[in-house]
């Protein structure tokens, strides 16, 4: 039995039917539903381990600046999904808490690149480590193929969503 995003249960596997169809994308919708919502309060978390006063909404930003690099507020404004006035509101916000920092960007005078600080890219690590060490624990009963299924799936579920 699963937690709906109610807090009720549920039970059934979708069948292979027209309905069963229906019912398969209705499972997924509840699956995904108590999912994003799990997920928005550990990205809370997170966010709050990294600096207690760190907005949720900024730790992808902060994630996505360890994984790639340095970039320019545009790229990251359009990978996060908001607009170049969000985008400068939370790169302050970031930039005052010491986490980031801007720098001229070489190859265009007139932009500039954001990258984390050293303290900011201490930070972030040690919390990913910590998500980590937490899958790895809550997952511990899941065969590693069934992990790296579930990935790959969900890689193909956010490329279809990118469409």
């Amino acid at each position: 039995m699963h937690e709906d995003g109610n807090g009720e249960g549920h039970r059934g596997v979708p069948g292979a039917s027209a309905a069963g169809a229906d019912q398969a994308f209705l499972a997924l919708e509840r699956e995904l539903t108590v999912f994003l919502r799990r997920a928005r309060a550990s990205q809370g978390e997170m966010a709050r381990a990294v600096h207690p006063e760190l907005e949720s909404a900024a730790y992808g930003l902060l994630v996505r600046l360890d994984e790639c690099g340095r970039q320019r507020a545009t790229e990251l404004a359009a990978y996060i999904g908001v607009g170049k006035a969000t985008m400068s509101r939370q790169l302050r916000a970031l930039e005052g808490l010491g986490l980031v920092a801007r720098e001229p960007d070489p190859a265009d005078g007139r932009a500039w690149l954001v990258h984390l600080t050293e303290e900011g890219r201490t930070r972030v690590q040690h919390v990913r480590e910590a998500r980590r060490a937490r899958y790895v624990d809550k997952l511990a009963d899941w065969d590693r193929t069934e992990v790296a299924e579930l990935a790959r799936l969900l890689h193909q579920l956010n490329r279809g969503m990118e469409k």
